[in-house]
Order: C-alpha cells, then structure tokens, then sequence
C-alpha cells in the first residue's frame, strides 16, 4: 500500500502517535485482505450488528446528544438504525472479493482489491451513524479504518467502536481493522492521520473538506448543503408541509440535505402558509426576523447557539417566550436576497426555514440557481409537483447531483426504502460543490479494481461509420 511521502509538519510525538495507529491497522489489514467473500461479509455484520442492537442504538445516541448538545436522541436513534440498515440491504450480495464482473465480449474481467488503510473524517451532527456507515464501507472492501471524529463525537466514536470488537471476538477478526485517533482530537492529529492513510473520506466541515484534498492522498469529500424545495402550483400543499416539515425538524436540522429555503409559486403560497399554520410553524415578523439573525449570526458566523437545537430553544433564546411555550416545530422568515447580506439566504443547521415567494416555476428555477452560486452548489434540490418534466427540467440546467420528487427531502436523499438512491450520511457534489464525485458515497468507493483484458476479435471502424454523418451535414473539406 501507499505509504506517506511528504514531510510532515506535525510534532514528532503526533506523528509517532498515528504511525503506531497506521502500522496497526495495516498488520491487520493484511490479514483482513487474504478473506473470501464470505469471512468479509461476516465483518460487516459484525460491525453493524454493533450499532443495531437497540440498546447500544440508544446508549450511543444518549452519547452523542450529551456531548454534543445538537440534535435529539430519538432521531438519532432512528437515523442510526434505518441508514446502516439500510446501507447492509445495499451491501447483502454484493460482491467486494476476488472476480466481481466479467464482460466476455469486452475482454474484461474486474477483480476487486482493498485500498489499505481509510482514514474517515467524521462530524459531530453524526457521531455514529456517519462513523458507522464508513466503517461498514470499508470493512466490505477488506479496508482497515481509523476514525477521525471531531472533538465533541470522540467518546461516541470510542465507544461504537468498543462495540465493534467485541463482535469481532465473535468472528475473529482483529480489532485493530477499526480504531479510532486517541483523544483529546487535535488539528494536527487529524491532518497527519490523513498524510499517513491510503484513502481520505471526509464528511463534515467544508476546512476538514478541502484540508482532505490538500492532504496529498487520494480523498472523497463532500460539498455544502443548502438545500433549497421547490413547490409550484401543481402541487399537493398540505402533503409537500407534511413532508417537508418531517424532514426539517429531523434531529433537529442537523442534516446538510435538510430544507433550508422554500421557494414557493405565488398561487401556492396561501396554502402552503395555511398548512404550516396548522402544524404550529410561525412565520416570524421582519423585526422578528431582525432579532433572530443577530441571534443566528452575532459575529457573521452561525452560532452554537442555534445549531442542532428545537425550535422551542430558539425562540426562547432570541427572548420570545410565548413563541417557545407555543412549541413551534419549526421557524419560518421572508427573504428576497441572497448572499453575504442575507444570511437566511445559506445553510442553517436548525428548524429555520426561509420562504421565497415568485412568480412561477420558472422564477423557482432561477431563485434556486441564485441560492447556490451563494452556497450549495451541487448538492441537491427538492420538488413537490404533479409534473414530472419539470424534475427533469431542473436535472438538466440546475447545478445539482440529486433531485428529490415529492419526498421528505432529508431522509430521501441519502437512499431511503422507497427510492433507488443508495444508503449513505456522505453526499457527493461534483465539481459544482468542489468535489471529484457526485454519486451517494458508498462501497465501491473504497475499493481499487484491477481490470485483466484478453484478447477479442478486431473491429476496426470504417471512416464512413465515425465520420458519414458529419460529412452528410458539413461536408468532406
């Protein structure tokens, strides 16, 4: 495997402390790689039989809202279950061991083969379930993993992966497969970690992001989020609120595929603000709104203060007491703009959802456009309409990776049981979002593949057949 080049800029204890880490996992990578399919696969049930059993689920949620402070316990409950759940359906089957594709009429025959050692950049919105999917990604591709979560995950990540051990003691796998940066997480800790590895995956902050395509290893980050959702005049009012406000206040806006804007046809808007209302969503005032921007952004950057937190926390902390003891699910705010002054315009990671009203499904089309050449670019749009052209219209022309039909859009979009998207917590975001891949991050991601190409029979192309249309229209010159 590849193994660190460049110099490194870190302290010598920190650069001691991840070589013992890295030589440890690719003692047990070596052993890991010589597993068929099946030895393999029992890994992967292993480590996500470590995270599904329900009392470990919630013992690590508990874990994670308590240091963290974002988000809630239920939702990560279920976050935890559904998407390894989920991503085990997509990996059952899948073939990640010797020979996976045969093409004889090509030549070619594809054998799969590990990258080494993965080091997995995690955040703290998802201190189990992002760690999780990574690991069992990994695992099924015969890869060592070594975790790298921010500060306040650590001891949810320390204790996942206790639990991942313990059942490989039960397969007998080796423990140092999965391990996890000593704490307390250091800066330098993480960038020497990803100067050593052969894989850098990083999900979570847009400096941990571009930090992993610095490195000067191969890395998959991914883009911002600032998803915008579409609902034109064809719509279902009552149905796309539901849906919508399932997904915004969903561990409490922590996802980057949560609604940030809505942007809303003017023939719609009356219904749309009806059926918020009837779910208890208030639509705050300008000077509301005032109040709660220098709550949001006191210093230009968004504050802990809001992020991850309920409605209810705040609109107590922006003093609006009633607002709070009226338990909204959800905040909403009028915005024209977009950009630097407008900051309802980005991401905000909480119940805050800023509503733009336009003239039709064009101008929605434009609005969106307008929001991510501020933020978001290459992420993903939803839309509620009964018109399916237009799902496609803004595949064509909108700098996204995803369109999200008539679905709640943050439980959708990382793969859900009723669409075809695969499981993941890491979104890829094209060269829009500054990322290499634009596809839901998953196995095939962290394997190499090594191609054998025989021999087949010569076909050669005439010149009329590469060129007999262009010179039917422009001419032979």
């Amino acid at each position: 495997m590849a193994t660190a080049s460049s110099p490194s800029s870190a302290p010598p204890d920190v650069v001691a402390t991840v070589a013992e880490l890295v030589n440890r996992a690719r003692a047990a990578q070596a052993v890991a790689e010589n597993y068929d399919q099946v030895q393999t696969d029992a890994l992967v049930a292993a480590a996500g039989w470590a995270i599904l059993e329900p009392g470990r689920n919630r013992a690590l949620a508990e874990l994670a809202v308590a240091d963290s402070g974002i988000g809630n316990v239920d939702d990560k409950v279920r976050k935890n279950h559904r998407k390894t759940l989920g991503l085990l359906r997509d990996l059952k089957g899948a073939k990640s061991v010797g020979v996976i594709a045969e093409d004889k009429v090509r030549g070619i025959t594809e054998i799969a083969r590990s990258v080494g050692v993965v080091c997995a950049i995690t955040p703290s919105t998802n201190p189990a379930a992002t760690p999780a999917n990574k690991i069992i990604n990994a695992l099924k591709c015969r890869n060592a993993v070594i975790i790298a979560p921010s500060p306040k995950g650590w001891r949810t990540a320390q204790q996942l992966i206790q639990h991942i051990h313990d059942q490989f003691d039960r397969v007998g796998a080796p423990h140092d497969l999965v391990q996890v940066l000593p704490s307390p997480i250091s800066k330098a800790a993480t960038l020497e970690l990803m100067r050593q590895c052969d894989l850098v995956v990083a999900t979570g902050s847009q400096a941990n992001v571009r930090a992993a395509y610095a490195s000067g290893t191969p890395a998959f980050g991914v883009g911002a989020g600032n998803v915008a959702s579409i609902v034109d005049e064809t719509a279902d009012a009552d149905a796309a609120m539901a849906l919508l406000l399932q997904s915004k206040t969903f561990d409490n806006a922590t996802s980057c595929s949560s609604e940030n804007s809505l942007v809303v046809v003017a023939a719609m808007r009356d219904a749309v603000l009806a059926a918020l209302k009837r779910r208890g969503v208030v639509l705050l005032d300008a000077a509301q709104k005032a109040t709660l921007q220098k709550l949001m952004w006191p210093d230009g950057h968004l504050s802990p203060a809001v992020i991850g937190q309920s409605a209810p926390v705040i609109a107590q902390r922006a003093g609006w007491p009633d607002i709070a003891q009226s338990a909204p699910p959800a905040l909403v705010v009028e915005e024209t703009g977009f950009g630097a002054d407008c900051p309802f315009s980005g991401e905000k990671l909480s119940p805050v959802l800023t509503l733009y009203t336009v003239p039709d499904f064009e101008a929605a089309a434009e609005t969106v456009r307008c929001l991510y050449a501020w933020q978001g670019a290459g992420h993903s749009v939803s839309l509620h309409s009964q018109r399916p052209e237009r799902a496609l219209a803004l595949g064509l022309t909108l700098p996204v990776s995803r369109v999200i039909v008539n679905q709640a859009h943050a439980v959708a979009t990382g793969g859900s049981f009723d669409n075809g998207l695969p499981f993941s917590l890491s979104m890829g975001c094209g060269t829009w979002g500054k990322n290499n891949f634009s596809d839901n991050m998953n196995y095939r991601h962290y394997l190499n593949i090594t191609r054998i190409a025989v021999p087949i029979a010569e076909r050669v192309p005439t010149e009329r057949e590469i060129f007999g249309d262009y010179f039917d229209q422009f001419g032979r010159a």
